[in-house]
């Protein structure tokens, strides 16, 4: 009776071995949804973490995830990019250079504010305020001379008691040495009709020249730092149809140019 009980219990014993591929089949599903998971996120250090960790489970080491290209959805339009980027890493801020230049900027900005207010005294002391004015920008500070504070009516020549203007004004600019300035003339549109000058081009540049050269008698000058030009009647400041306006638009202008571009407008 004992064996009989013994072989029944047997043949009613519930054979388990579906278990096996079932849990393997539930672990390779978690591990498609894990790596689904994984690729729809743009953390791709986080992805390649996760590689990692499924590659140890498996495999207990480095495996063929390990050497997977597999880029992660978001991220694969921007694969390329990202490899420039490594390759080509941008270029670090120099601070030493920037905090030169910062000094530089500083001192030009000093230097030409103090030229400029330097300027405004003379002027108002002089009472040449109808004659002459002062102009500071981004790009350089512009002294305006009118013709008849300089100049007799179609002449070249600087008047005598005007030569002090120029003379004064080369002792301010010899103060602030290693700066380009620019001298030059300017006319209205009125045809000239004298021997020694052709055109309107001739007079602006003599003129501009002829103011020139007393800057230039001054030892703290650089001369090579100087120029002149004639612009003729071509680019005038006011209408040549009023009288005002064509007085306006003779004048001789001393440009003293920024080496350094300012990166805010300033103050006038």
């Amino acid at each position: 009776m004992s064996k009989k009980k013994k072989h029944e219990d047997h043949e009613e014993h519930i054979d388990e071995t579906w278990l096996i591929p079932y849990a393997d089949l539930l672990t390779l599903l978690l591990a498609l949804f894990i790596i689904l998971f994984a690729s729809s996120q743009v953390d791709s250090k986080k992805y390649d973490s996760i590689m990692r960790s499924l590659n140890n489970a498996f495999t207990g080491g480095e495996a063929p995830f390990a050497m997977s290209n597999m880029v992660p959805i978001n991220d694969a339009g921007n694969s390329t990019k990202n490899n420039n980027k490594s390759q080509n890493p941008p270029p670090k801020q120099d601070s030493k250079t920037d905090s030169q230049l910062a000094a530089k900027l500083q001192k030009e900005e000093k230097d030409l504010k103090e030229l400029k207010q330097s300027m405004d005294a003379y002027i108002k002391e002089n009472n040449m305020s109808e004659q002459l004015s002062t102009k500071l920008d981004n790009e350089k500070l512009t002294i305006t001379i009118s013709d008849r504070a300089l100049f007799d009516s179609g002449s070249a020549t600087i008047k005598q008691e005007s030569q002090k203007l120029a003379v004064s004004m080369s002792n301010l600019l010899g103060s602030y040495p290693g700066y380009e300035v620019q001298v030059a003339g300017h006319t209205d549109n009125i045809p000239i009709r004298r021997a020694d000058f052709e055109t309107n081009w001739d007079l602006s540049a003599k003129r501009a020249v002829n103011f020139m050269k007393i800057l230039l008698n001054n030892s703290k000058i650089v001369p090579a730092s100087y120029s002149s030009v004639g612009f003729g009647e071509y680019r005038p400041i006011a209408e040549n149809d009023t009288t005002e306006g064509r007085a306006k638009n003779r004048r001789v202008e001393v440009s003293i140019l920024r080496n350094i571009k300012a990166t805010d407008e300033i103050a006038k």
